[in-house]
């Protein structure tokens, strides 16, 4: 599950053997499954100063040794508190290498891939962001610390629900959420500079294309089962689109309109 920006893009062996080295962590936790990190993974003691050495291994471990060179997506992974955004049964399991199961039979991503979707978006100070797939809202978090704007999308009430209220309780101030079918996206808070998707749809949602501004990324997995692949869509400034495949995922598909005959689109 490896990519780094265009301009340092590695052989595709060397993304062959990163993905090898993720593809065990993201597999091994479908949604309502339990388990344990491997050994050397052990769960934080707790405490603020504990939580800050689990962020700091993390990054250095799973981040930076991988393919994520983006120094401001790195400080932002250090800092953001992933430990806020896991039920309290997974808190020791907060800064492992995997993704968490959470309510309504969904999962938080693990680190790592939160880390490339967000490297591969780009984000820059006055961008405004979409994510479709609140979750726990922790890529909410991320992208609240790298753009100006974020407006996040769930379709599960339920969790739109706790996201916004824990993202209020942790002073993010700059993100909307909606309860809502993110296929759609959030027209009326269009145009995004950069959309990131954490759920799977079987087509690339063209609305969420429409939804892109000239020069915006659109970054999410596609497929269905073990098919997926993670996408990221390019905007031109002349509206050409261009579309690059990066590495096999595993996601929860996308549920909703997503799950419909998407003929209407074309």
């Amino acid at each position: 599950m490896n990519a780094p920006s265009l301009a340092t893009f590695q052989p595709s062996f060397v993304r062959l053997l990163g993905w090898l080295i993720s593809l065990g962590p993201v597999l091994a936790c479908v949604p309502g499954e339990s388990g344990r990190p491997p050994s050397g993974d052990g769960p934080p003691t707790g405490g603020d100063d504990e939580y800050a050495r689990q962020r700091a291994s993390m990054v250095d471990r799973q981040l930076h040794a991988r393919d994520i060179d983006d120094p401001q997506v790195l400080e932002v992974m250090a800092r953001v508190p992933r430990h806020e955004f896991v039920p309290e049964d997974y808190r020791d399991l907060a800064y492992a290498d995997r993704p968490l199961p959470i309510e309504k039979d969904q999962t938080i991503s693990q680190p790592y891939i939160v880390a490339l979707m967000t490297q591969l978006a780009r984000p820059q100070p006055g961008d405004r962001a979409l994510d479709v797939g609140t979750g726990s809202g922790y890529q909410a978090a991320v992208l609240a610390e790298l753009v100006d704007e974020v407006y996040s999308i769930e379709i599960h009430e339920e969790l739109a629900d706790s996201a916004r209220a824990r993202l209020a309780r942790l002073g993010y101030r700059n993100v909307e959420v909606r309860h809502g079918d993110g296929y759609r996206g959030w027209p009326e808070a269009a145009p995004f500079d950069l959309i990131i998707v954490a759920a799977s749809p079987p087509e690339i949602p063209r609305p969420l294309i429409a939804q892109l501004a000239p020069g915006g990324r659109l970054i999410l997995p596609v497929g269905e089962g073990f098919g997926q692949e993670l996408v990221r869509i390019e905007k031109a400034f002349d509206g050409t689109i261009t579309r690059e495949s990066i590495a096999p995922v595993s996601f929860v598909p996308m549920t909703g309109e997503a799950r419909h005959d998407t003929d209407q689109d074309r």
